[in-house]
């Protein structure tokens, strides 16, 4: 095998491998915000904290985004970061 044809080799498999893992943290991703909204509906649903959820997500979330809102304008450019990684 020619050093050409291993070096086109290694990109072409670093390209593939690379985009599988990227698949694989947007699928986790996606996982992970149907969770979190799954675990929403269902303390709408049943009140206060679910007995299998295990903690206080309403409040939790509400928490985040009072936290993100007393940071002004660095809070801000969090949201919009945050906001630009979950619509792609």
């Amino acid at each position: 095998m020619s050093v050409t044809t291993l070096n086109y080799f290694l990109i072409t498999k670093g390209k593939n491998m690379f985009k599988d893992i990227v698949s694989w943290i947007k699928s986790g991703t996606e996982a992970g915000v149907a969770l979190i909204a799954f675990a929403i509906v269902l303390q709408v649903i049943f009140g206060g904290t679910v007995p299998f959820i295990g903690g206080d997500i309403i409040a939790t979330i509400t928490g985040i985004v009072a936290q993100l809102g007393a940071q002004g304008l660095v809070g801000l450019v969090a949201a919009a970061v945050l906001y630009k990684i979950f619509n792609k």
